[in-house]
């Protein structure tokens, strides 16, 4: 009975099972590294994402400093020049 059971049964490789395990060991640090690897440019991405927007709010304020700066230069020009209706009736007094 104990030769039939030994014929029947196939035999089991424990390098077969070591190979199994080293395989799936090696594909388990393959996908931590990417992880990992994904992780790190998450992490860049979310940095330059800040470092750009600080940038833009700065751009944004002096924006708004460079319109100030031009709508009081243009209300200097516009009260230092004379008016182009005062041109005109200057222009009839004198024909």
């Amino acid at each position: 009975m104990w030769n039939m059971m030994c014929d029947v049964m196939p035999t089991i490789s424990e390098d077969s099972i070591s190979q199994r395990s080293s395989q799936l060991s090696g594909e388990d640090a393959n996908f931590e590294q990417l992880m990992v690897s994904m992780l790190d440019e998450r992490d860049k991405l979310v940095e330059s994402l800040r470092e750009t927007q600080e940038r833009l709010g700065d751009s944004e304020l002096r924006l708004k400093e460079v319109e100030k700066e031009r709508d009081s230069l243009h209300r200097q020009i516009a009260a230092n020049l004379p008016q182009v209706s005062d041109l005109n009736a200057n222009a009839w007094l004198l024909m």
